[in-house]
């Protein structure tokens, strides 16, 4: 359909302004909610992701068509919720306590967001007891953690144990990320999955829920 087309290039270019005024019209038109928010918000951000790993484009260009799929995306939410259009699943994701870096986790963030995923931003600094609590209060399938400094990687590996402790490590699947973080590491802490990149980590977080379902 031409106009999903139109709003998928829209946030591919990062038009936060135009994407969500094309939402209304996609909308007006009788197009329903779910079909814009898979056909163009989805299908826009798979491109970019795929865009992003093959270095085609770079965190900035990301960021801004994440933005305007942001934008396109409050349009589509009260509808979403009404017609009881639920997101294919829920991930815990926050920067480990020690570390108060942002920007890849945002990036994370928002690409998931993107893939049709409810996430759950802990922010930054974010300690394991924190991490245990939300599982707890919104049973995600998947926790993400991220981590930019060497001398907080550890703290990765307290959040897990933390999990096992509290009786949560079998509810959720845990994926690791960011510069200094490696798959090795990731096995050798007990995690599930390890992401290279925010296309990557969408991804992952993806098949592990639908793997859940």
């Amino acid at each position: 359909m031409e106009i999903l087309n139109e709003i998928s290039q829209l946030i591919q270019k990062g038009n936060a302004k135009l994407a969500p005024e094309k939402v209304k019209e996609a909308l007006s038109s009788g197009i329903s909610a779910e079909t814009i928010l898979n056909d163009a918000l989805i299908q826009a951000m798979s491109v970019v992701g795929e865009k992003f790993k093959n270095n085609e484009i770079y965190v900035p260009e990301v960021l801004i068509a994440a933005r305007a799929m942001k934008a396109a995306l409050e349009v589509l939410k009260p509808i979403l919720t009404e017609t009881g259009v639920k997101p294919i699943g829920k991930v815990v994701i926050g920067t480990v306590k020690g570390d108060l870096h942002d920007i890849g986790k945002n990036l994370v963030a928002m690409m998931m967001t993107g893939s049709g995923l409810e996430v759950i931003d802990l922010g930054v600094d974010v300690a394991p007891e924190k991490f245990c609590e939300a599982v707890k209060n919104y049973s995600p399938q998947v926790v993400a953690m991220s981590a930019l400094l060497t001398t907080t990687m550890p703290n990765m590996k307290t959040t897990i144990e933390k999990l096992q402790e509290q009786g949560l490590r079998d509810k959720v699947k845990v994926i690791v990320g960011g510069a200094p973080v490696t798959e090795s590491f990731a096995k050798s802490i007990g995690a599930d999955g390890y992401a290279p990149d925010a296309a990557s980590a969408a991804e992952i977080a993806k098949k592990f829920v639908q793997g859940a379902a």
